[in-house]
């Protein structure tokens, strides 16, 4: 075995196992269908979107993914997923805006 060949032997473990741990790490748990509902969620609008909030938010629309978006954040797509929630916030980290998009 060559020297080179001794050093890059740890670094493929680490990464092994640092991929392997990303693998198992688990998602938020997800009640119902996974399906986003914003109907019942303007309560929230004009408030602070602090942990407890956002996790009632969540909670309640029934999605899989919540994404708080900032001010001067970009929407990277512009694709609907009936999964997605986002909360749109203004600088005070005020809740403006809570849409299934």
């Amino acid at each position: 075995m060559t020297t080179r060949s001794r050093n890059v032997l740890p670094l493929v473990a680490l990464a092994t196992l640092s991929l392997s741990a990303c693998a198992t790490a688990p998602g938020p748990e997800i009640t119902g269908s996974g399906e986003c509902h914003a109907e019942g969620l303007t309560w929230a609008i004009g408030k602070n979107a602090d942990e407890a909030t956002m996790r009632t938010v969540f909670k309640q629309s029934g999605a899989g993914l919540i994404i708080p978006i900032g001010p001067g954040s970009t929407v990277a797509t512009r694709d609907h997923r009936p999964d997605r929630l986002r909360v749109y916030l203004d600088k005070d980290n005020i809740i403006t805006a809570v849409r299934c998009e």
